[in-house]
């Protein structure tokens, strides 16, 4: 049953993973069926730290979908619609915060509460992979940079796990972020250019009025 569930967890993940390169707004669909399914598959693997992360994954790409579709608003608004965008400098500090927090705190926990072998490199991945969803959420072009770290440090924790067809599928991801990245800072350039385009000059608005 682990078996049949880890193949469809990476069955699933190759569809997530081709329409978050796409910048699909309906990543977040199947982002709610991914992690339902790890879910169980971590739990049988002992991988209490990926198992808790999932669960945030599947609130996560609830907002995930508002947040791309609405901006910040509340507003149906095409004009309030996420565009990718750079991680704004001044955030750095926070995300870093939250990361060094939130994995000294994982690693407390499963050294003191559970049976995990892996305590470290599994709250390392947990860790980052909150940040790494996050600005996802908010269309950040770096997001793939955090993405292909805890891409190589998964693939070699499940190859430890003996869970191959996981380790395959974040081997693959690792590979996939690299051209991610490349096609977000394209895309992100399109869309500037586009807004330059179809932006009023100053003299047209003078003309408007």
């Amino acid at each position: 049953m682990g078996h049949c569930l880890e193949i469809a967890g990476t069955c699933v993940g190759l569809i997530y993973l081709w329409l978050e390169y796409k910048a699909s707004i309906y990543l977040w669909i199947v982002g709610v069926v991914m992690p339902a399914i790890y879910i169980f598959v971590y739990y049988e693997a002992g991988l209490y730290a990926d198992f808790a992360i999932n669960v945030y994954y599947l609130l996560a790409a609830a907002y995930g979908w508002l947040s791309w579709k609405y901006g910040w608003g509340g507003k149906e608004d095409a004009a309030s619609a996420l565009s990718i965008t750079h991680t704004p400098p001044r955030i750095y500090v926070p995300l870093f915060s939250v990361f060094v927090v939130t994995l000294v705190l994982i690693a407390w926990i499963l050294t003191e509460f559970t049976n995990s072998d892996v305590p470290w490199s599994d709250s390392f991945t947990t860790a980052l992979s909150i940040v790494g969803i996050w600005m996802l959420a908010r269309k950040y072009v770096e997001q793939w940079l955090v993405w292909i770290i805890v891409d190589v440090v998964c693939c070699g924790l499940y190859v430890y796990k003996e869970l191959y067809f996981t380790a395959g599928l974040y081997g693959l991801y690792a590979l996939i972020a690299i051209g991610g990245y490349k096609k977000w800072i394209r895309m992100m350039e399109e869309e500037k250019c586009c807004l330059l385009y179809t932006s009023p000059s100053p003299r047209d608005r003078t003309r408007s009025r």
